[in-house]
Protein backbone atom coordinates (compact mmCIF):
# COMPACT_ATOMS: atom_id res chain seq x y z
CA UNK A 1 0.00 0.00 0.00
CA UNK A 2 1.02 3.58 -0.62
CA UNK A 3 0.87 5.68 2.58
CA UNK A 4 -1.35 8.75 2.58
CA UNK A 5 1.23 11.29 3.68
CA UNK A 6 0.14 14.37 1.69
CA UNK A 7 -3.16 15.74 0.36
CA UNK A 8 -4.72 14.07 -2.68
CA UNK A 9 -7.18 16.23 -4.67
CA UNK A 10 -9.73 15.05 -7.22
CA UNK A 11 -12.54 16.80 -9.08
CA UNK A 12 -16.05 15.38 -8.76
CA UNK A 13 -19.18 16.42 -10.68
CA UNK A 14 -22.58 16.04 -9.02
CA UNK A 15 -25.35 17.04 -11.41
CA UNK A 16 -24.07 20.21 -13.06
CA UNK A 17 -21.94 21.38 -10.11
CA UNK A 18 -18.20 20.66 -9.84
CA UNK A 19 -16.62 19.88 -6.46
CA UNK A 20 -13.09 19.27 -5.22
CA UNK A 21 -12.54 16.29 -2.93
CA UNK A 22 -9.38 16.50 -0.83
CA UNK A 23 -8.21 13.41 1.03
CA UNK A 24 -5.37 13.86 3.52
CA UNK A 25 -3.97 12.07 6.59
CA UNK A 26 -6.51 13.75 8.92
CA UNK A 27 -9.67 13.14 6.86
CA UNK A 28 -11.54 14.35 3.82
CA UNK A 29 -13.06 17.62 2.63
CA UNK A 30 -15.64 18.24 -0.10
CA UNK A 31 -15.77 21.82 -1.42
CA UNK A 32 -17.63 23.48 -4.27
CA UNK A 33 -15.07 24.14 -7.01
CA UNK A 34 -13.58 27.62 -6.67
CA UNK A 35 -14.60 27.95 -3.01
CA UNK A 36 -12.65 27.46 0.22
CA UNK A 37 -15.35 26.31 2.61
CA UNK A 38 -17.14 22.99 2.47
CA UNK A 39 -17.85 19.82 4.41
CA UNK A 40 -15.11 18.08 6.40
CA UNK A 41 -14.96 14.65 8.01
CA UNK A 42 -12.12 13.26 10.14
CA UNK A 43 -10.93 9.65 9.80
CA UNK A 44 -11.11 9.17 13.58
CA UNK A 45 -14.83 10.04 13.50
CA UNK A 46 -15.46 7.53 10.73
CA UNK A 47 -13.69 4.76 12.63
CA UNK A 48 -15.49 5.42 15.91
CA UNK A 49 -18.90 5.72 14.24
CA UNK A 50 -19.29 9.43 15.04
CA UNK A 51 -19.22 10.29 11.33
CA UNK A 52 -21.11 13.56 11.31
CA UNK A 53 -19.88 15.92 8.60
CA UNK A 54 -18.58 19.20 9.98
CA UNK A 55 -19.64 22.12 7.82
CA UNK A 56 -17.21 24.97 7.68
CA UNK A 57 -18.72 28.48 7.71
CA UNK A 58 -20.59 29.39 4.52
CA UNK A 59 -20.55 25.78 3.30
CA UNK A 60 -22.57 24.98 0.20
CA UNK A 61 -25.58 22.77 0.80
CA UNK A 62 -25.19 19.32 -0.73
Amino acid sequence: MTPLDKPLRRELTLGEQAYTLTIDPTGLKLVEKGRRNGVEMRWADLVTGDATPVATPQAPSL
